[in-house]
């Protein structure tokens, strides 16, 4: 079992997988002509707007759940052991990974959202969802 995970890191945690969130960031990023940048008004005023319906809850609750959820210890750490280890140019990357890495939050959002569910009175969602409705893969 060791060679068989071993083997798989040897692929899966090699240059391709930089270079495939590279092009797949990069795509996503023409397909949607650059949506971090055009809508980054909207963004920020959607972000203070307020909320009276009671069906959900307001943007500024949703984004800081989201980096909540998404920023840790292990970032912090990352970026540190990246720039001693990398020098300047780990930064100049982290910043193209960061842009294209948004595009691809995007449309995963995007698609959260379009094949969301209301279970129970309360809405449902995420990526096991889009999978399961958007591709029609019912695992």
């Amino acid at each position: 079992m060791l060679e068989i995970v071993n083997f798989l890191n040897k692929y899966v945690w090699s240059n391709a997988l930089v270079f495939l969130f590279l092009a797949v960031g990069l795509i996503f990023t023409l397909r949607t002509r650059f949506v971090q940048v055009r809508r980054f008004k909207d963004m920020i005023t959607l972000l203070f707007e307020k909320n009276n319906d009671n069906a959900g809850i307001s943007s500024f609750k949703a984004l800081a759940m989201s980096l909540g959820s998404r920023i840790g210890t292990g970032n912090i750490v990352g970026v540190a052991a990246a720039i001693s280890l990398g020098g300047p140019g780990a930064v100049f990357w982290m910043w193209v990974m960061g842009f294209l890495g948004a595009a691809t939050s995007f449309i995963e959002i995007t698609l959260s959202q379009i094949f969301k569910s209301k279970i129970e009175g309360e809405y449902r969602g995420g990526t096991p969802f889009y999978i399961y409705k958007g591709l029609n893969l019912k695992w």
